[in-house]
């Protein structure tokens, strides 16, 4: 048989698994929130695309250029062979 729980007793669990499902709904919100999400991501990328004072890390000014020039040679082939 099951014991008698006292209303005390009762309370407490009830508080306990109140507490459980706050936590659990704050994660789910937590991990459904794109915008904020988002705004990491961004960040993140932006602290890997910046030196500490705020200016472009050489390499990714190198990347964007060679990006362009291939661009740009690609444009002037494909216009060349009309």
């Amino acid at each position: 048989m099951s014991e008698q729980k006292s209303p005390a007793q009762l309370e407490a669990e009830i508080e306990a698994q109140r507490l459980g499902l706050a936590e659990t709904v704050d994660q789910l919100t937590a991990k459904l929130d794109v915008k904020s999400h988002a705004r990491a991501r961004a960040a993140e990328a932006r602290d890997r695309a910046t030196t500490a004072d705020g200016k472009p890390r050489p390499e990714v000014v190198a990347a964007a250029g060679a990006l362009v020039a291939v661009v740009v040679a690609l444009v002037a082939l494909r216009r060349h062979r009309r």
